[in-house]
């Protein structure tokens, strides 16, 4: 098993980025890559973003829209499962 940081779309690429824009897309693996690189340093991001209690569903901004993501420690892995694109582009 890695102990190198990494994310994936769940349940794939498809099903989370079908008719969102390009550049939101974009901005969230931007923000994406750089959570992965602070977990890589030793930051908890157990309660990075906004969430009811830390260590579950996580919400941060992103290109005037905002993503859904998990943290799983014993994995290394952030798991993107949502991604919610600016009303305008709806």
């Amino acid at each position: 098993m890695s102990t190198d940081w990494r994310w994936e779309y769940d349940p794939d690429h498809d099903h989370v980025v079908a008719g969102i824009p390009v550049h939101v897309v974009a901005e969230v693996e931007r923000l994406t890559d750089q959570l992965v690189d602070l977990a890589g340093m030793g930051v908890d991001l157990s309660d990075i973003g906004n969430g009811p209690r830390p260590g579950g569903l996580r919400r941060m901004d992103a290109a005037g829209g905002w993503f859904y993501f998990l943290v799983a420690p014993r994995d290394p892995l952030i798991i993107v499962v949502r991604i919610v694109p600016p009303f305008d582009a709806l």
